[in-house]
């Protein structure tokens, strides 16, 4: 089969043929992948930053925002059967460690991650676990959902977090519009009562946030945190989702909420210097969010199979997956790129 394999950290990819994933055991799921979302994560993985985390052995495929059909299954599956149209949660569980039992997922202490420390999703085919799958209409195309296994479960556990923070007189601000911001704008929008203000650099981005129910947007043009302090008569916001959290966006978060604020960060690439004692003698928090739990993604699907989070997305054929990179890179998604294979 075709998949997309990291060879060298800051080279690119290529396009190899490899065997084909089997189903050995008993839980054991090969998905045939019928969409494969392309993210700002499978960016800082060739520029080698997740190596000392993950000690993953290279070559390997990357990919993991993953849906398709199941081909095969092992022994003892039973929630699914081949044939079915799935989109799977990004990592296979135990179900048995004290995280699982809490259903805190992404803390499983026996989880593998598919594109991050394992073989993913930018293929032909994936082989995962029956407790990653999530069961969907048949109706239901693939390159459709992808992006909700990831970005979408991402955007959408953080707001889950923010909810009892965000009581009606409140006000969000989200950092970034992109393919988190604008699932994260719509899981407000569906979750909450809280007034949303949307900060991005780019009018088109700003546009299509206007569109999916921000109440505010503002040009992340230097003076935005000012913009913020106005329409907050000086207070700052109760949450910042900062979805961005690089190239100086992670400062200004922080900097944006109010006494006894939450800054949510979701993005990711550089480091944040907050003096401690403007911590302490403020009560403001700084929360982490690491992609969301099993029951985050099922309710997301809710949402968006009623049709109150939908994705704004590029397809490409998995031979251009190179291009789908490139123009992530570059700043020309709006929204999130899709490989069909």
């Amino acid at each position: 089969m075709k998949a997309v394999r990291l060879h060298a950290y800051d080279n690119k990819p290529t396009i190899d043929d490899v065997p084909e994933p089997t189903a050995k055991g008993p839980l054991d799921v090969v998905v045939q992948i019928g969409g494969a979302g392309v993210c700002r994560t499978d960016l800082h993985i060739i520029e080698g930053q997740w190596a000392p985390k993950t000690g993953v052995s290279l070559p390997y495929t990357i990919g993991h925002e993953n849906a398709g059909w199941v081909r095969e299954v092992g022994a003892a599956v039973t929630n699914v059967a081949p044939g079915d149209t799935v989109i799977l949660h990004p990592t296979p569980t135990c179900g048995l460690c004290r995280a699982c039992r809490a259903g805190d997922d992404m803390h499983c202490e026996n989880n593998l991650f598919p594109g991050i420390d394992t073989d993913g999703g930018m293929a032909e085919y994936l082989l995962t676990s029956a407790r990653a799958c999530v069961k969907l209409d048949s109706s239901t195309r693939p390159e459709d959902v992808a992006a909700l296994a990831d970005a979408g479960i991402t955007a959408y556990h953080a707001v889950r977090k923010a909810v009892p923070l965000l009581y009606p007189g409140t006000v969000c601000v989200v950092a970034g519009a992109g393919g988190l911001g604008h699932i994260g704008i719509q899981c407000l929008t569906a979750l909450t009562a809280t007034t949303i203000v949307v900060i991005d650099k780019n009018p088109e981005a700003l546009a299509l946030a206007e569109q999916l129910g921000a109440h505010r947007t503002i040009v992340a043009d230097g003076k935005h945190g000012d913009a913020v302090m106005d329409l907050t008569n000086g207070n700052g916001a109760e949450v910042v989702l900062d979805f961005v959290a690089e190239q100086g966006a992670q400062q200004d978060g922080f900097a944006m909420t109010r006494r006894n604020g939450s800054h949510f960060i979701i993005g990711y690439g550089s480091n944040i210097d907050i003096p401690t004692i403007d911590i302490i003698s403020t009560e403001r928090n700084v929360v982490g969010n690491l992609v969301g739990t099993y029951n985050d993604l099922v309710e997301l699907m809710v949402l968006a199979q009623a049709g109150k989070v939908t994705l704004h997305t590029k397809t490409y054929p998995l031979d251009s997956a190179l291009d789908a990179i490139d123009d992530l890179d570059n700043g020309r998604i709006r929204g999130r790129g899709i490989l069909v294979p």
